[in-house]
């Protein structure tokens, strides 16, 4: 799955735009989980840092970015929950 969302990429910058592409179509959104125990609503994905993708999290209002690496997902997973697995693998290892 790595090697699949990576093809054709060249720099940090370049692989965090190909996972937040696979991710978007690949993830199921919107979903619920909680952050730092208040339940929120996965709305969105977005680039965070070189590299990076977050979440983005809305409660009422109310937004936060937060790092995909540091959400908690909801059991059971949202759809295409495997993806964000290879992410976080992947981001692991970098």
């Amino acid at each position: 799955m790595i090697e699949s969302a990576l093809v054709d990429t060249w720099n940090e910058h370049e692989e965090g735009a190909a996972w937040l592409a696979v991710l978007e179509d690949e993830v199921g959104l919107p979903f619920p989980t909680t952050v730092l125990g208040i339940e929120v609503t996965v709305t969105a994905l977005d680039l965070f840092g070189p590299g990076g993708v977050a979440a983005v999290c809305r409660r009422g209002r109310h937004r936060q970015r937060v790092p995909l690496t540091d959400l908690s997902l909801p059991d059971p997973p949202p759809a295409g929950a495997e993806w964000i697995a290879a992410y976080r693998l992947w981001s692991s290892r970098t």
